[in-house]
């Protein structure tokens, strides 16, 4: 009875704020680099979501003047093919996006799963899981991605799923160090004590208590994903034309980058905004601000 109280006290301890409260109370302590990096952010994942249905009757087709100046027809020149860069890098955030996104939710979805499931059921489970990861590891990401695409192809399906297995572990080791020092917690072992199941520890004893830390790491395996996919689009490893992410983008045109062409320079600047604005998020993320104040 005692154990039953006292998990009953600690079960009512926090107050029941509604989810869309407790995101805006969050977003007002942003800083202003955090802010920028949101609507840096946001406008990207739109770009992705809407941009090649709004531009699907541009000036993307062929026939224009090759490499051409930024102009007022053209904000970002033409490619090599006369195409508007404008366009291009739009159309082209679907795959760096959107791909970047899928793979990295996988990765770090399945790690935090994986990683309950070994703090919460046991030290052999734990082991295996945790030796067959480190093997993972010990494989240079770019050499696996390579091997990967000459094994399978370069599908935009293999890519989602090259990407996951290469930053699986990763997620896997954050959150199972987090999720190991909340499975011995007190409440928890309340919870096992009056008969709580494994399924029910892991997802609401101790999932609750490192989705923050763990959003943050998906923002960076985020940026990690978004890097790897555009050197491998790089080396022609990537999408495949006639699409393109802007990896593919910046090799397409890369013989005008002496010369200092807005279709090399465009790509670029969109992968560097991108992976720069998921950061400045992270870092003022309230829990993470709130630790370095107290630190100083």
């Amino acid at each position: 009875m005692k154990d039953f109280a006292m998990s009953n006290a600690i079960q009512g301890s926090a107050p029941d704020r509604p989810a869309g409260r407790r995101w805006l109370r969050r977003l007002a302590h942003f800083g202003l680099t955090g802010w920028i990096g949101l609507v840096v952010v946001l406008f990207w994942a739109g770009a992705a979501i809407f941009g090649p249905s709004l531009l699907s009757q541009t000036g993307a087709a062929d026939g224009g003047e090759v490499f051409a100046p930024i102009s007022a027809a053209h904000w970002l020149g033409t490619d090599y093919l006369g195409r508007d860069m404008l366009a291009r890098v739009i159309e082209g955030a679907r795959y760096t996006v959107g791909v970047a996104f899928v793979a990295t939710l996988l990765a770090s979805g399945s790690g935090t799963l994986l990683a309950l499931l070994a703090a919460a059921t046991g030290r052999w489970t734990d082991s295996v899981l945790s030796r067959v990861l480190d093997t993972l590891t010990a494989i240079p990401s770019k050499m696996f991605a390579l091997l990967m695409v000459a094994s399978f192809g370069s599908s935009v399906t293999m890519l989602i799923v090259t990407a996951a297995i290469i930053y699986l572990p990763g997620a896997f080791r954050i959150a199972r160090s987090l999720a190991v020092n909340i499975n011995a917690l007190d409440y928890v072992t309340v919870a096992r004590t009056r008969g709580e199941r494994t399924g029910y520890v892991m997802l609401y004893e101790i999932l609750p208590n490192i989705t923050g830390p763990m959003l943050a790491d998906f923002g960076l395996r985020f940026v990690y994903v978004v890097l790897l996919l555009a050197s491998m689009s790089f080396l022609g490893l990537g999408i495949q034309p006639p699409e393109a992410d802007w990896g593919s983008l910046v090799r397409e045109n890369i013989e005008v980058l002496a010369d200092g062409g807005a279709s090399v320079i465009a790509p670029s600047i969109a992968i560097a905004s991108l992976t720069i604005s998921v950061n400045l998020v992270i870092d003022n993320l309230p829990g993470r601000a709130a630790r370095e104040r107290g630190g100083r």
